[in-house]
This record gives structure tokens, sequence and C-alpha cells, in this order.
């Protein structure tokens, strides 16, 4: 079927949706009902960032991806810019031409491949690229290296970089040219991130302009202004022993002085085992030292290919809970905080793939996570994924209360033949329920599922198989939430527009190319880019108006952020600060 631009859904087929839809898994003689939201504990435990986003002022920084650790990426700002030029480039050189730019108060020049979301904090910008942009003397830009870049806020002007070099075990740990995929995290004078080296790294923001050579770790091979002064470095491979796949990325945060971190530990160079399958999935860590608090290896050897997710942090009804998207296509919560027995405590696990689909490399109905889980008035919210190179398939995308406890996956398996029939089986990475052999997937009373999109007949045809835009697809990306709108973008180009509440689409949009970033929500207005360069946005509504589309010169990867009413876009080689000409 020839792919249209755009779908909404008449008001007239609502009652039609292939969109599963449950209530904490409450059935009433097999119908399904909604119950009014309970009150519930805000979920962010950063009192500012609940303060910003209430809209009292604008917000001044964005020290993590998503903002706070609830990730959602939701910033408050005024008069926010929707027209704006880029400029003109020498692709041989990266100097920029400004004559032909409008609305842009600086650009950065990056590497030649940035995946890294920018953050501001305390003055600063920080992104992770790769080395095309060549800033230090020791390291020309023909040396390919992890970076990460740190910039002035005010005018662009590059201050230090923190460099990794490539690993010698190669692109089954460290694809080249691939840089920092992170973002990082900042509170005050320390800064922590995830290098492609498979370390969790902690720096001292001020670099070494402050003539100090601070913290524990004294190896830097230079101290010059324009290097990275690190505090601490957790080596995950070497003390943890774990194999991450191609990359690590993920993006870290914390609660009080607690780091969590998802290790990356994945598949080996042929797709077929893990290297490491004891090694940690998900760890704590003591922010201020680099202690390993606590680890959780759950995933175990069910991990489909990577895990490239990063963790989010919420205290719900009282609780403190970490949670973490799976390289097996769960979500995990841990108890986040510090436990006596060094030990981690799982509060709830969540199975976001049905129970009968395969995992293959090419063609999987099964998939990983890749996206962030977002925590939304007490819920929270996630797609399943895969890594882009393997193609687009199916999507789901779930709500899911997360004051259940255990296995709260919606179905559950068992087998005939086992000796206890009537106890579930232990999950099965390549296909969790194969009839074949006597497996049989029933629902899950304890499920905390509260609604699944994954299909929806937007133009009451009474079919969705064929038709694209009424199709969720694997997602890179993480859903942004305001006003009762969940907004989210599938690495097949769909842009997604549903009702938080209850799943069900208000309208699609085809971008045509594809989406690896997440939708930015700010000043009553959606942003989204893709890899075309194209930078899409629309009217905070539930009926479709684009607002205007503008391309950013080179395939945008990143998600676009807000801090001091001012935006910030990363395409693949540049980092572009916008507002308006004069301000």
């Amino acid at each position: 079927m020839m792919r249209r631009c755009s779908y909404s859904v008449p008001l007239a087929v609502l009652a039609v949706a292939t969109v599963s839809f449950w209530v904490f898994s409450t059935r009433v003689h097999g119908e399904k009902h909604f119950s009014p939201e309970a009150e519930r504990t805000q979920p962010s435990v950063h009192a500012q960032a609940v303060s910003l986003r209430a809209g009292v002022v604008p917000t001044r920084e964005w020290p993590q991806w998503g903002g706070d650790s609830t990730r959602n990426n939701t910033p408050v700002a005024k008069n926010l810019l929707t027209d704006w030029d880029p400029g003109k480039f020498d692709y041989k050189t990266g100097e920029w031409d400004a004559s032909s730019a409008r609305n842009i108060k600086w650009v950065a020049n990056l590497g030649s491949q940035s995946y890294g979301n920018p953050v501001i904090a305390e003055g600063k910008v920080y992104v992770g690229t790769n080395n095309g942009a060549g800033y230090l003397e020791r390291y020309p830009s023909s040396v390919d290296l992890g970076c990460l870049v740190c910039f002035r806020e005010e005018d662009g002007k590059f201050l230090w970089q923190h460099s990794s070099e490539k690993l010698s075990t190669g692109r089954v740990h460290d694809w080249p040219l691939q840089g920092i995929c992170c973002a990082p995290l900042v509170e005050g004078e320390r800064l922590w991130f995830v290098s492609s080296r498979g370390e969790v790294v902690c720096v001292d923001t001020e670099g070494f302009y402050d003539g100090e050579n601070d913290g524990p770790y004294q190896d830097e091979v230079s101290e010059a202004e324009n290097e990275a002064d690190t505090i601490w470095v957790l080596d995950m491979m070497g003390e943890l022993g774990v194999s991450q796949h191609n990359m690590c990325s993920c993006s870290v945060t914390a609660a009080g002085d607690i780091l969590f971190v998802n290790t990356s530990n994945g598949v080996d160079a042929g797709h077929e085992s893990l290297p490491s399958p004891m090694a940690p999935s998900f760890i704590a860590v003591d922010k201020n030292t680099g202690e390993v608090l606590w680890t959780d290896n759950s995933p175990g050897e069910n991990v489909l290919h990577g895990q490239w997710s990063s963790p989010s942090f919420a205290v719900i009804d009282g609780v403190p809970q970490a949670i973490f998207g799976a390289g097996d296509g769960w979500v995990y919560s841990f108890l986040g905080e510090k436990t006596e027995d060094g030990k981690a405590k799982l509060l709830w696990k969540f199975d976001c793939n049905p129970k009968t689909s395969v995992y293959k490399l090419y063609g999987a109905t099964r998939n990983h996570i890749i996206g962030t889980p977002v925590v939304y008035d007490g819920l929270v919210y996630v797609g399943v994924g895969e890594d882009p190179e393997h193609g687009d398939g199916e999507g789901h995308l779930w709500c899911i209360d997360p004051t259940k406890r255990g296995d709260v996956s919606p179905q559950l398996v068992f087998n005939f033949d086992s000796p206890n029939p009537d106890e579930p089986i232990a999950h099965k990475r390549i296909q969790a329920c194969v009839p074949e052999e006597g497996d049989v997937a029933r629902d899950n009373p304890n499920s905390a599922a509260v609604w699944h999109y994954t299909a929806y007949d937007l133009n009451g045809d009474g079919q969705t198989e064929d038709d694209f835009e009424e199709n969720m697809h694997r997602t890179c990306g993480t859903v942004a939430i305001k006003d009762g709108l969940l907004f989210v973008a599938d690495f097949s180009g769909l842009f997604h527009c549903l009702d938080v509440k209850t799943g069900i689409p208000y309208w699609t949009y085809d971008m045509f190319a594809a989406a690896w970033s997440s939708p930015l929500i700010a000043d009553d207005k959606v942003y989204v880019g893709d890899e075309d360069g194209d930078i899409t946005i629309f009217k905070l509504a539930k009926e479709m108006e684009i607002i205007n589309e503008v391309n950013m010169g080179n395939a945008v990867y990143t998600t676009p952020v807000v801090a001091d009413n001012v935006l910030y876009i990363a395409n693949k080689s540049h980092l572009f600060a916008i507002e308006q000409a004069g301000n």
C-alpha cells in the first residue's frame, strides 16, 4: 500500500480499536473497564523539576536526558521558535557560512557522527560525539575516539573534551566512528556518563580550568585546560565482566548519592550467544566514589542482542523505583536505594512482547527495549525496538502500573507436559511460548498492563494489517507526555499522538524518513527529528496541525532539548543553539 502522509481517527470509529486496554488488569464478566485514576505520589524526586513542569518559571537547565529522572522531555519555555535557517557549511573544513542563517545563536562543530543528546547545566553544554572535529592537538580528527565535548552556553566556545580511545577488540565492543552515544548527568561541578569503552566515568565540569587535578584518579595524560579532569572510573568490562555489544549507550540517572546504570551487556560478534551471561545488566553505584552498591543480571542468557536503554527513577506510592528496559524485552523495576545485603531487590518485571513472538536477526517479531521508560502520573510508558541496522518490524507500546509486584506481564506461559503443568515455566530466549512443544499462554491475573498499543483501525475499514499508518512499529524512541497527550516516533518514520489514559491514537503522521530520536514538547508545540534532517513541528493538540518543517542540513539522530528558552538541536556534525535574532 502507498504510504500516506497522515492519518487521523474519525470519531465514528473510536469504538473499533485494536488497542488492547486494561485498567490494572481488572476484568468484569469478560468486559474491560476503566476506572478513574487513583491519587498517586508525584513520581519525580526533583522538587525543582516538578516546579518547572508546573509552569512556574522557564526551565533554565536540562541536566540529563529527559530533564529529570522521570525522563519526560517537556521543559517549560515561552515564545519558542518554529522557524529558523541553520545556514550552510563547508563539509571539508566544517566552517559555518552564517550569511544565510537565521535565528541561530551559535553553531559548534561536532564529530562526523553524533548520537548523544545535548545536556545544559551551569553555563555549559555537553554532547557525545566522535573525534571528527579534532579539537585536541594530540588527537587529530583522523584518530577515532569517543568524545564527550563541553561548550560554553553563552556563545558555543569549545572548553574541554573527554577522550576515550577505541577498544582493541573492535566493532563487537566499540563500533568504529560511533563515539559517545549517551547523554551525561550533571550536578553542580560533577558529571557522570558511560564511555564507549564500557566505563562509568565521573569528571569535574570545570576541567583543568581551575588549575587542580581533582579526585582519586590522577592518571590523566594531559592536564591542559581543554582536557577533561577525571574524578573516578568504573571499568565495567574489567571489574564486572561485562561484554557490551557494539557500544554502550546508557544515559545514567541518579537518586541522591546513587547512580543507576544499564551496562549494555550483550551478545558476541556472531550474535549467537552471550560471552558473559552472568555479568550484570543493571547496577547501582555510589556517585561520589564509583563503588558498586548492587548489581543484577536478571536477563541472563535471554538477552536477544544488545542492551541500549537508559534507566529512569521515581518514588511511586512512597517506594523508590529504579526502572530498566532490558535486552530480553522485559522492563525490570528494583528498589531504588542501597540495600543492607548489597543485593538488588526486584519489585516487578513485565514482558513487553507477545509470548508467541519469535526472535531472529532479521524479520523478528520479538524485540528488546532501546527507548527509555518514562514515568508520568504514577504510570510507566515504554515501547519495544531493535538495532536500526536490523530493519523495521512490528512494535508494541505499553502503559504499566508500577504498584504491582512480581511477574506482572500480561500473560504467563505453562506447559502441559511439565511435572507441574499449573506452574508457569521459565522464560525462553527465542520464543517464550512454543505451542508445538505443549506450551500455552494464559492471561495473568496479576498483570500490570493498563493499555497496549500495537495497531488501530483509524479509517474504519475493519482491518489494520496492510495499513502502514495504522500500526505501531519498532521504536528507538522515548515517549513525551503533556496535557493528556502522548507522542512517540517509531523507527519506520511514523509519528503517533495518543490519548495517554487509553492508548487510543488521535492521529499518526508519516515523516517518510526513519526516526531515531524522541519528541520534545515545549511551549504548546511538539518537535521531532528524522534521518533526512527534518525537524517537524506540530501544535500540541488532539487534531494534527503541522506548524512548520525545518531541514537541519544533515541527519538528526538526537532529540531536541530546551534550556533558558533556547532550542538545542544536534545533527550528525553540528550543534545548533536556536534563538530569536536580537535576544
